[in-house]
């Protein structure tokens, strides 16, 4: 939750080659006091059955920019079905072993304090989109 002098960050993944929530994905969250300052890893969690991860650790105060950084790849590759059904819905060939051609995804933004950010990742084994929600 976000305070006066902090911001805070919630994120959810939709696996839109099948339309429902992408599970187990391992989810990092990084921060820095600046443009200039070094990414200081805060911690991380994963995508619980709604897609949904409600136990990202808090920004420290002082935070500009967050950095989330999913790790798809290894979710693709247990859902080697999803990946079979993407490829036969979008006439797409095989890009990788792991039927993922991005096997992470790293979206960084900047925060001020008292805001919430939520941000959705639209997953596809091809592509992603994402954007803030509310």
């Amino acid at each position: 939750m976000s305070t006066a002098t902090t911001a805070s960050v919630s994120t959810h993944i939709l696996d839109t080659s099948i339309g429902r929530p992408a599970e187990g994905v391992a989810i990092s969250l990084a921060a820095r006091p600046g443009s200039d300052a070094e990414w200081v890893t805060l911690g991380g969690s994963a995508t619980d059955a709604d897609g949904r991860c409600k136990d990202l650790p808090a920004l420290p105060e002082g935070t500009t920019h967050v950095r989330l950084d999913f790790a798809v790849e290894t979710y693709f590759t247990r859902s080697i079905k999803t990946v079979k059904q993407a490829e036969a819905q979008q006439d797409a060939p095989r890009v990788r072993d792991s039927g993922a051609f991005f096997p992470e995804v790293a979206i960084t933004f900047t925060v001020k304090p008292g805001e919430h950010y939520h941000v959705p990742l639209l997953l596809n084994p091809f592509g992603y989109s994402v954007y803030r929600g509310s």
